[in-house]
């Protein structure tokens, strides 16, 4: 074997060639790479932030739906105790408005009774005292005629 020129200018190239590589132009391959790891590493770490953000977001809005929902089933609740607060307070007003105008009602009834009853005493006296001077075929003076339909009324 013969170490000659053939096998030393080679040899003494490559080496200077890593030497070049190694000192100029390998570390800013591992910079870069390093640079892009991190990169890579940010980007991982800030999707699964985005993600437990995001699943937290979530949460919230199904908790603020469940409140909404919480609330508007009490808004409902409270709609329809009032409807039936007020269908109840109407038919009371309208069963003592009914009560009122039936008592007045009665009231007039019972005016109109009591009147026609006078006017029937006072009738059934004036025919009783027409009948009575017929039979007795005579006229009963004024006075007279007054006392004896006062007594008659108080009488009836």
């Amino acid at each position: 074997m013969n170490f000659g020129a053939t096998f030393w200018g080679p040899m003494i190239s490559f080496a200077l060639f890593v030497w070049f590589t190694m000192k100029y132009v390998w570390p800013p391959i591992q910079t870069a790479m390093a640079d892009r790891q991190k990169q890579i590493a940010d980007g991982l770490a800030a999707g699964e932030r985005g993600q437990k953000e995001l699943d937290q977001a979530k949460s919230e809005v199904d908790k603020m739906l469940r409140e909404a929902r919480e609330q508007a089933s009490q808004v409902i609740a409270q709609a329809n105790k009032r409807q039936s607060e007020l269908v109840e307070q109407a038919r009371e007003e309208a069963r003592q408005e009914a009560e009122r105008v039936l008592a007045q009602a009665r009231s007039e009834i019972d005016t109109e009774i009591s009147q026609a009853r006078d006017a029937l005493r006072k009738e059934v006296v004036n025919l009783a005292v027409a009948g009575s001077s017929r039979i007795l075929k005579r006229e009963i003076d004024a006075k007279a005629h007054k006392d004896l339909i006062d007594d008659l009324v108080k009488q009836l």
